[in-house]
């Protein structure tokens, strides 16, 4: 893009060499080498813009045309000259057209491909940012895991520490065993004598209730 006011100021130097116009009085010889020194600048132009490179058939036509032109002029072709001047001006500025053409076209090119570029750079963070959102994600569950084991691993460590508390104050605490023997009374017995009519009555012994303890401390 930045060519084009190379191109314009460049075409419109050489287009103006033709422009010109004669004196009534100049003749044909004059005409023909106008036409031949336009058609010399505009070739200079294309070939100093790379149109040997980007087109060389047409660069190279127009120095054919333009050699000829000299040639017909050199012989006193008047008019030959100034239509070989004139096709050779024309293939010049083709040639111009052509490498315009060809230069917005990589621009465009390279312009689509920088869109491109940058479309898959955005998609390609977005990716990255979802995965560092997914790895965090998965970090707090884990943290979040690793807590919950914590605070279980405590409460069995605690249970644990009750249970040996608990079975070292058993341990510590002596048995006591207790033995209650109860006798019962013997039954009343009467012997009766008819003679003297006596009764002889024995009172029962009232129960005897007997209670043993013993103590038996708990090896540490």
């Amino acid at each position: 893009m930045l060519l084009r006011p190379l191109f314009a100021s460049l075409l419109a130097s050489s287009a103006l060499a033709l422009a010109v116009t004669t004196p009534a009085h100049a003749d044909k010889t004059d005409r023909a080498r106008e036409a031949i020194a336009a058609a010399e600048a505009k070739i200079h132009t294309a070939e100093t813009l790379g149109a040997s490179t980007e087109a060389p058939g047409q660069t190279a036509e127009a120095r054919a045309a333009l050699a000829i032109a000299r040639e017909d002029l050199k012989a006193g072709h008047k008019s030959a000259s100034i239509s070989s001047a004139i096709r050779a001006s024309a293939l010049a500025e083709t040639a111009i057209g052509e490498l315009q053409r060809s230069k917005d076209d990589a621009v465009a090119s390279a312009n689509a491909s920088a869109r491109e570029g940058v479309a898959a750079a955005q998609d390609q963070a977005a990716a990255a940012q979802d995965q560092a959102i997914t790895a965090r994600q998965q970090a707090a569950e884990a943290n979040a895991r690793a807590d919950a084991a914590q605070q279980s691993a405590a409460t069995s460590a605690a249970d644990a520490a009750a249970a040996r508390n608990a079975a070292a104050i058993a341990a510590q605490t002596p048995q006591v065993e207790t033995t209650v023997t109860t006798q019962q009374p013997a039954h009343r017995s009467t012997r009766t004598v008819t003679r003297r009519t006596t009764t002889t009555t024995t009172p029962a012994p009232s129960s005897v209730t007997t209670t043993t303890t013993k103590v038996t401390p708990q090896p540490y």
